[in-house]
């Protein structure tokens, strides 16, 4: 006679995997990811553009941690140039944060996540 209802191959059985075992690894790689996440909130990330003329410092957490200008490219008559040297330079410091994020996170391997 068959049986009626449950699972094939029993209750513990995610194909052959215990719940348990995945549980244990779904902690681990949770584990994991949180630690890779603080990693990369304390790393700071540099830009510099215009030869030097600009750089940007962010951390992680893409908060901008220092912006240098040179001297030379304050020009009273020509703010417009060095507003586009800032925000090149902010926008390239961010996308480094973005590109080490996705290496960091990437590794875990879930799809849907990023």
């Amino acid at each position: 006679m068959a049986k009626r209802g449950g699972f094939p191959g029993g209750m513990g059985g995610f194909g052959g995997m215990n719940i348990n075992k995945l549980m244990k690894e779904a902690k681990k790689m949770q584990a994991d990811m949180e630690k890779s996440q603080v990693e990369l909130a304390e790393r700071e990330f540099e830009n510099t553009v215009g030869g030097g003329a600009v750089t940007v410092k962010v951390s992680g957490e893409k908060l901008i941690k220092e912006i240098s200008i040179q001297k030379d490219v304050v020009d009273p008559d020509d703010v417009e140039t060095l507003t586009d040297l800032i925000m090149t330079c902010v926008n390239g410091a961010m996308k480094k944060v973005d590109a080490a994020a996705e290496e960091s996170m990437g590794k875990f391997n879930i799809p849907g996540l990023m």
